[in-house]
């Protein structure tokens, strides 16, 4: 079978190279990669190219069975001119054929050798529009629900495998990237697999991008979607943004404390402090301190428990705007509890 495949996909015929293409699927990884290696990856690239719909979904899928578990066939992919066409598929209004052609980017982008060659094409803008127009609710009776949610998530794994090449980074800034997640972490309920998605990228590009992180600490409601996470999201989630407020903290501690604490962000970061993530337990320590009325924050390191737990309770009294409930010094007296222990 794996000589006929490979002269059917040569050989020009339409309907005989979708055949071998779709047989292509059934052969043994060790067959798909010598088939990689005698060129079947430009006929099928060519299939791309064409107007017949079931050509192009077989070319997909044959492209992804070659791409599994062999970087020099994901290499060889991208080399030969894949990527701008499966961006124009990625454009098309045809549910699944942007569907396979995200998921074939999501495969060829895990390659670092594709990483650059594959945001000089302009995925990264592409993406970006892409999740622009598709992010919403799949339950929303609209445009938007006609994209599933394997797709989205897909996109932003994409970014999130880009992101890992630091020369690209400028790039997401650019692109628009930032407001798209902020919008996905707002619109979205915040424990879902698309907002883990999403603000665990969104953490990655402010920390490794200057420009990124005041684009995030400046966009309207930002902070208050940032603190709904905080309280409502998957563990995952709170300890990404968590780590996004630190950061914003940080990067002008005078500007963003009192946006941060009007925005109610204590009991959530109580609780948080106590039941966290190891990384989340720690980054909410870090950044009560951070939030008191006080200029000794680099001294955090030299202060026991307790007297942050003082701190902490002195912050609250300060706060003549809210009324300090029973649930937060609930948390409190947890809180001390478990750093007592």
């Amino acid at each position: 079978m794996e000589k006929s495949v490979e002269e059917h996909l040569f050989s020009g015929e339409r309907e005989a190279q979708i055949q071998a293409a779709t047989q292509l699927a059934n052969l043994t990884s060790k067959q798909r990669h010598k088939l990689a290696e005698r060129g079947v990856i430009v006929p099928l690239i060519s299939m791309l190219h064409s107007q017949n719909y079931e050509a192009i979904e077989a070319a997909l899928f044959a492209l992804l069975g070659l791409a599994f578990g062999s970087e020099r066939s994901k290499c060889r992919i991208v080399k030969s001119g894949a990527v701008p066409v499966l961006l124009n598929l990625l454009q098309c209004q045809n549910k699944s054929l942007m569907e396979l052609s995200v998921a074939a980017m999501l495969t060829l982008s895990s390659c670092k050798a594709n990483k650059l060659p594959i945001a000089s094409s302009g995925t990264i803008e592409i993406l970006v529009e892409f999740l622009n127009e598709y992010y919403g609710n799949d339950n929303d009776d609209n445009k938007n629900s006609s994209i599933s949610m394997q797709a989205k998530l897909d996109a932003i794994s994409t970014l999130h495998n880009l992101s890992t090449c630091h020369q690209i980074i400028p790039s997401f800034v650019s692109s628009g990237l930032v407001f798209s997640l902020l919008q996905i972490i707002h619109d979205t309920e915040k424990s879902s697999d698309l907002v883990n998605k999403a603000i665990a990228l969104l953490e990655d590009v402010v920390s490794l991008s200057e420009n990124a992180l005041q684009q995030t600490a400046g966009t309207s409601c930002a902070i208050r979607s940032l603190v709904e996470t905080i309280e409502e999201g998957s563990p995952q989630c709170r300890e990404h943004a968590v780590r996004i407020l630190l950061f914003i903290c940080q990067s002008c501690r005078e500007t963003y404390r009192v946006l941060i604490l009007r925005e109610g962000v204590m009991p959530g970061l109580l609780q948080l402090s106590v039941d966290g993530t190891w990384r989340a337990r720690n980054t909410a320590r870090e950044l009560l301190l951070l939030l008191r009325d006080c200029s000794n924050y680099n001294l955090r390191n030299q202060q026991s428990n307790h007297e942050l737990i003082e701190q902490i309770m002195q912050e609250i009294d300060a706060e003549e705007d809210r009324v300090v409930d029973t649930t937060t010094l609930r948390l409190v007296e947890e809180m001390i509890a478990k750093l007592s222990t």
